[in-house]
């Protein structure tokens, strides 16, 4: 088998039920709304989907996002090669569903691919555990983020779900101008809402004081890890700490539906010395959100490294020099 249908690709997942959610159907769907094209391959025990983006002059760059799935990956590229070759396909990015500590293995599974390539997700995170009780998820946290979600509990703050995408979206907007990053449309958090909350994979919730929206954030749960992608927040009653309270009860919500790792999903990629070091002092990048993850008491990991196919090696110093000035602008 080779190349697959979407329903073939989900049937597929079900035997892999701890695959990453950025490798379902949902994923592929929500991208090919916004320019991506998927394609799924299946090799024996091993898959993946492929997201092809239309380059000018019939080229393209061919994309897996954490993955592929499975273990016995060297079979899978004598498919997946020749296709991207034939569709154009300047280089194939693979970013691995695998910690850093996983390097060797990778190597092994991916001849002739370059690794350090620019990456699509962030390298670095903290992955809070849900074991235990919520008074051991609790303890974990730091002083400060345990007293702010029992403040903002205190001060009248509630979240609850909603159908909102038009209000969270205003909320990213002033979110992304206040602190520098950019948003999507509120087209890719509807479509987003519409493909994975239907499935039990997402929710939105938000935090309200005395009815009005002050913080929202979209979350993400497959198998035994949910993963927290949009946040935002509103410059009104910031002292009532509604974000604090609104990442307790997305981490409640994850472990509702059997989850047991809550990936805050992006810090600044420096070691944790670094990090501790200048999060105080540090306000640019992600450096603002570290300050505020930190205290929930996840593990900082690593992925493992962005790694690239060259399927036309006289391109590919051209590629890679336009990747890097277009992250650098």
């Amino acid at each position: 088998m080779a190349i697959v249908n979407v329903s073939e690709w989900e049937k597929f997942l079900q035997a892999h039920p701890q695959a990453h959610i950025l490798q379902t159907g949902a994923w592929g769907a929500l991208k090919s709304a916004f320019g991506w094209q998927p394609v799924y391959f299946i090799s024996g025990d091993a898959g993946a989907q492929v997201l092809f983006r239309r380059l000018p002059a019939g080229l393209s760059i061919a994309y897996v996002p954490r993955g592929p799935v499975g273990k016995d990956w060297l079979p899978l590229w004598r498919e997946i090669l020749p296709y991207c070759r034939k569709h154009g396909a300047v280089v194939l990015k693979v970013e691995p569903d695998a910690w850093e500590e996983e390097e060797d293995y990778l190597t092994l599974q991916m001849p002739g691919f370059i690794p350090e390539g620019i990456p699509v997700q962030p390298r670095r995170t903290l992955v809070v555990s849900l074991e235990g009780s919520e008074e051991d998820w609790l303890a974990r946290m730091k002083q400060k983020t345990r007293y702010n979600i029992r403040l903002a509990e205190r001060k009248g703050v509630i979240v609850q779900p909603s159908q909102d995408i038009e209000g969270f979206h205003r909320m990213m907007a002033l979110t992304g101008a206040r602190d520098g990053f950019g948003v999507h449309s509120r087209e890719y958090y509807q479509r987003a809402y519409e493909l994975f909350h239907p499935l039990g994979m997402a929710e939105l919730l938000v935090a309200l004081y005395d009815g009005k929206p002050l913080a929202g954030l979209m979350v993400f749960a497959r198998g035994e890890r949910a993963w927290y992608f949009y946040g935002a927040s509103t410059d009104e009653e910031r002292n009532r700490m509604p974000t604090y309270l609104l990442q307790w009860e997305a981490m409640r919500w994850a472990a509702s539906r059997g989850c047991r790792w809550y990936d805050l999903w992006g810090v600044p990629d420096e070691s944790e010395e670094v990090l501790e070091a200048q999060f105080e002092s540090r306000h640019d990048g992600l450096w603002g959100v570290y300050r505020f993850k930190r205290g929930f008491g996840g593990v900082l990991r690593r992925s493992a490294a962005t790694r690239e196919y060259p399927l036309w090696k006289p391109l590919f110093p051209l590629y890679r020099w336009l990747e890097g000035r277009e992250r650098r602008a």
